[in-house]
C-alpha cells in the first residue's frame, strides 16, 4: 500500500460532498459550510435524530426507513446528486459500510475523520479508513521516502478539548435516538443501551479522583520491585476492537496477554492493566482481571490502575507496553518502549513493533527503531491529520479550517504543499 499520491497543483473544480454520521459536534456542519464558501456543493443524510441536533444549513434529507432499505436509498442519492466525495466517522458502522460499497463502486472519493492517532489536539483525516483499512504504508522503507517529503511536525500542544461539553453532547444524541419518531427504523452502532452506560460513566467519575490516587500509589509502590509491564485497555464499544482484531471483548485480550506474561517474564516482572479512563463500568474489571490472574498463577504480580492516571508515567516506569491497538501504542512507540500489538493497528511495522512471539516479547523485545519511530510520526502528522479538536474553540475552529483546507485541494493522504498549511489561530 503506498499513501504517496499526486496533490494537484490547483484547487479541484468544484466538487459535491455527502456528509453522513460524524462527530457529536457542529464540526461536520461548519466544514460544510466552509466548503459551500469556496463553491462546493454540501449534501447531507440524517440517520436519526441525534444527527438533526448537530447539523444546521442546506442540504438535509433523512433516511427514516429500515436498514434493509438503506442500500437503494443512499445509492440513489449518490446518483441523483453526482456526489464526488463521502465524508464520514465511523467507517464500520453498519450504514457507513454500506454507503462506502456504494460509493467506491461509483469512483467516489471516501474520507474519514476520528481522534488523532496523535494526541491530544489531532484529528485524522484520512482516505478510505483507519486503522486496519488504512491506505498509511507498512513498509519501512516507504515510511522512511514518505516522511523525507514532510515538514517536521510541532508536538507541542496548541489546543485544550472540552470533555464536559463532549459529554454532554453525547448524552443528548444518544438519549434523543431512543425517542420513538420519527427515525423509529434505526439501528445504533453501540454494544450497551446508552441509559445504564451513562449511568455506570457516572458512578466512574465520582470514583476518579479515589481510583487516580490509588493508581498512583500503585504504581509509585512497584518502582524497583522488578521490570514492569503494561497492558492498555480500550473501549468494547470501538471498532478497533470490533472491526480490527480477532477479540471478541476485553476479556479474550487480556486473557491472551496474562496468560504469556505467566509463561514468558521473568519472576520478578509485573504486569499492570491499565483501565480506559471512559469504560463505562458495566464490566467489574478488578475483580475480572484478578481472577484472570488467579487462574494463570500470577495473582500478586498482576495490578489493576483505574482512574484518570496520566499515561506518560506509567508509560516511562514500564519496559513494554502490550495493547491490542490502541494509541497508547503510538505514544509507548515515540517513548522508545517496546510496544506489541495484539489487533491490526497502523503502526504494527517492523521496527517500530515486536512481530514476533508474545511469549517472547517480555523478554527480547527491543525498544523501536528511533530513526524509523520518527519518520512515522513525521508522516502521520503530515499526512493523516490536521490540528485541532471537536468539542471547544478555538481548537475547533482550527480542525474545520484545516478540514476544509484538505478537502477543497484533494490533500487528503498527502502533505499539503508548501504554504498551504492551516493558519492556525491561537
Amino acid at each position: 500500500m503506498n499513501v504517496i499520491l499526486p496533490v494537484p497543483e490547483r484547487p479541484p473544480p468544484p466538487r459535491r460532498f455527502l456528509f453522513l454520521q460524524g462527530p457529536v459536534s457542529p464540526f461536520f456542519a461548519e466544514v460544510a459550510a466552509g466548503l459551500r464558501a469556496l463553491g462546493h456543493a454540501a449534501h447531507r443524510i440524517n440517520l436519526c435524530l441525534g444527527d438533526r441536533l448537530f447539523w444546521r444549513g442546506p442540504g438535509a434529507v433523512d433516511f427514516r426507513g429500515r436498514l434493509r432499505d438503506w442500500p437503494g436509498f443512499v445509492g440513489a442519492f449518490l446518483d441523483r446528486h453526482a456526489i464526488t466525495d463521502l465524508v464520514l466517522l465511523g467507517e464500520q458502522r453498519a450504514y457507513h459500510r454500506i454507503a462506502i460499497e456504494a460509493a467506491r463502486a461509483r469512483g467516489i472519493a471516501v474520507t474519514v475523520t476520528d481522534f488523532g492517532y496523535i494526541r491530544p489536539d489531532w484529528v485524522v483525516l484520512e482516505r478510505d479508513g483507519m486503522g486496519a483499512e488504512s491506505r498509511f504504508p507498512r513498509e519501512p522503507a516507504a515510511i522512511r521516502a514518505l516522511a523525507a517529503a514532510c515538514p517536521a511536525p510541532d508536538m507541542t500542544p496548541r489546543f485544550a478539548d472540552s470533555f464536559p461539553r463532549q459529554a454532554a453532547w453525547d448524552v443528548a444524541f444518544h438519549l434523543a435516538n431512543l425517542l420513538p419518531f420519527p427515525f423509529r427504523h434505526y439501528e445504533t452502532w453501540l454494544l450497551h443501551h446508552p441509559i445504564p452506560a451513562y449511568l455506570g460513566t457516572a458512578l466512574r467519575l465520582l470514583r476518579r479522583g479515589r481510583d487516580t490516587r490509588r493508581a498512583a500509589a500503585a504504581l509509585d509502590a512497584l518502582r524497583g520491585r522488578g521490570p514492569l509491564y503494561l497492558f492498555a485497555m480500550q473501549m468494547e464499544n470501538d471498532y478497533s476492537i470490533r472491526a480490527y482484531s480477532d477479540f471478541r471483548s476485553n476479556d479474550e485480550a487480556i486473557a491472551l496477554a496474562v496468560e504469556s506474561f505467566a509463561r514468558g517474564a521473568a519472576a520478578e516482572a509485573h504486569l499492570l492493566v491499565k483501565v480506559h479512563p471512559l469504560d463505562p463500568g458495566l464490566k467489574a474489571w478488578g475483580r475480572r482481571i484478578r481472577r484472570i490472574a488467579a487462574a494463570s498463577g500470577v495473582e500478586g504480580r498482576v495490578h489493576v490502575l483505574d482512574g484518570a492516571l496520566h499515561m506518560d508515567p506509567v508509560i516511562e516506569a514500564c519496559r513494554g507496553v502490550v495493547t491490542v491497538n490502541s494509541t497508547v501504542g503510538i505514544r509507548s512507540i515515540a517513548m522508545g518502549r517496546a510496544t506489541c500489538a495484539l489487533g491490526r493497528a497502523i503502526y504494527g511495522v517492523e521496527g517500530l513493533v515486536w512481530r514476533g512471539p508474545l511469549d517472547a516479547f517480555w523478554r527480547e523485545a527491543p525498544p523501536p527503531d528511533p530513526a524509523l519511530t520518527a519518520a512515522f510520526l513525521r508522516a502521520i502528522a503530515a499526512c493523516l491529520h490536521v490540528r485541532g479538536v471537536y468539542y471547544r474553540r478555538p481548537g475547533l475552529d482550527a480542525a474545520v479550517a484545516g478540514t476544509v483546507r484538505r478537502l477543497h485541494l484533494g490533500a487528503v493522504n498527502v502533505p499539503l504543499p508548501e504554504g498551504e498549511e492551516a493558519a492556525l489561530p491561537g
